[in-house]
């Protein structure tokens, strides 16, 4: 567990220093687009027609109160004249450290190319995360597999919690937990399954943020009424009550498919840190719904869609399984 927890430490360190997004900001504040909402964004990885337009006239609004001088400035450090087209940019043209050269940009490549060819950059967004998770299926259909394994032992550790309730010293918590051990091995439970399965959807939120924050051809979409690039909370105050769907469906989504994979409770103490843990992400997700884009929404409600129906597919089968043995 040690381990794990150090590795993830150390690959957070190493991505954080190396081509995580960058917004521009004025006076610590990031702009923003007051049409869309959307944040612009200093390292882009591609430019459209109306990119620059849209940076120029976010940057020329009185608000900022920002002199011609300051607005080159701000426009200068993007770029502009550099980047290639969205529809021309390549899966590598330059080294921008290790996070965005191996995980960021070609993830962005692939979502303009799939959006090229279905004419659709949210219909792209959705066929990319379904792919995804047909690769992952294994992972999580084992994930899946030791929450009915729990399930099966669930027995045995509420006994296991029964023997040893009142009996607080040193060694009797030493055996409980030898004996729990036992029981994990003997229905063939590993207890940090569901933390790692947490653990891998973390990186692979943030890489898909990055990618589409950082790819302008695809705030300049709408897919089924939802203006990408729109934040929720943007739209809202605007009067598009539509875009509650994508505030509710985030937080449901996301609970729904922690609970399939937490499966029946490990013991009092495990199944509080897990509740905890699956409540903890639902309350972030929450927030974080008010203010991100569409696309963003669109590929994590898809997401965890699509997990649902996994781990769904798995309780069936092992529900026909038993009635094959009855």
């Amino acid at each position: 567990m040690k381990k794990i927890f150090r590795f993830l430490i150390i690959c957070v360190c190493i991505f954080s220093l190396t081509g995580c997004t960058k917004y521009i900001k004025v006076n610590k504040t990031q702009v923003k687009n007051e049409e869309t909402g959307q944040v612009l964004v200093k390292n882009i990885l591609c430019k459209t027609k109306n990119n620059e337009v849209m940076y120029k006239d976010t940057l020329a609004d009185k608000k900022l109160k920002l002199d011609e001088k300051k607005q080159k400035e701000i426009l200068k450090s993007v770029d502009f004249e550099k980047l290639s087209d969205c529809e021309k940019m390549g899966i590598v043209e330059s080294y921008q450290g290790i996070w965005t050269t191996i995980f960021v940009r070609p993830l962005a490549f692939i979502i303009i190319k799939v959006g090229m060819l279905v004419k659709s950059y949210g219909l792209a967004l959705i066929l990319i995360t379904i792919f995804i998770r047909l690769l992952v299926w294994p992972f999580t259909r084992k994930t899946a597999m030791q929450s009915e394994n729990l399930q099966k032992a669930q027995p045995e550790l509420n006994k296991l919690e029964r023997k040893y309730r009142n009996k607080t010293d040193q060694q009797s918590r030493m055996m409980m937990s030898q004996e729990m051990l036992m029981i994990y091995k003997k229905y063939d439970i590993s207890p940090l399954s569901g933390c790692l399965f947490s653990l891998f959807q973390i990186p692979l939120f943030f890489a898909f943020y990055e990618a589409i924050s950082r790819i302008p051809v695809i705030f300049e979409e709408t897919f089924i009424s939802f203006q990408l690039g729109t934040s929720p909370i943007t739209a809202l105050a605007s009067g598009h009550m539509q875009y509650l769907i994508l505030i509710i469906a985030l937080p449901l989504s996301t609970y729904f498919s922690f609970k399939l994979n937490s499966g029946a409770s490990m013991g009092e103490e495990q199944q509080q840190q897990m509740n905890m843990m699956r409540n903890m992400m639902v309350v972030f997700i929450t927030i974080a719904a008010l203010s991100i884009s569409s696309g963003i929404a669109i590929y994590w409600i898809t997401s965890q869609a699509v997990t649902i129906i996994q781990n769904l597919m798995v309780k069936r089968g092992k529900k026909n399984d038993r009635k094959k043995t009855i």
